[in-house]
């Protein structure tokens, strides 16, 4: 059973940053392919960010490419979601989730894909 932790959220005016961190215990971190999530207000549960289980795969949902980057550090069983020019429409609750990964260079991009959801931490970016 892994357990995921997320910390890092709170309010930030647009054009501010945020870096979100996810720590995993309960399992080998390096197994699991990683991935972050985000729940605006009144809306589903979308993906936003992914990365194998080496970090040597990354992929975005559109909206945050080249503002957004994840990365992991299996040493310290965290991943992080380095976000930057964030706007208003960021504005969401932000999951982490895991999944065992078979392949070094899986990664996966679905809710239903993934195994282990942390709680949640809220970003709120102000206009």
């Amino acid at each position: 059973q892994v357990q995921l932790v997320e910390s890092g959220g709170g309010l930030v005016q647009a054009g501010g940053s945020l870096r979100l961190s996810c720590a995993a215990s309960g399992g080998t971190f390096s197994s699991y392919a990683m991935g972050w999530f985000c729940q605006p207000p009144g809306k589903e549960r979308e993906f936003v960010a992914a990365i194998s289980r080496s970090g040597g795969r990354t992929y975005y949902t559109d909206s945050v490419k080249g503002r957004f980057t994840i990365s992991r550090d299996n040493a310290k069983n965290t991943v992080y979601l380095q976000m930057d020019s964030l706007k208003p429409a960021d504005t969401a609750v932000y999951y982490c989730a895991a999944r065992l990964a078979y392949s070094g260079t899986s990664y996966f991009t679905s809710t239903g894909q993934y195994t282990y959801w942390g709680q949640g931490t809220h970003i709120t970016v102000s206009s």
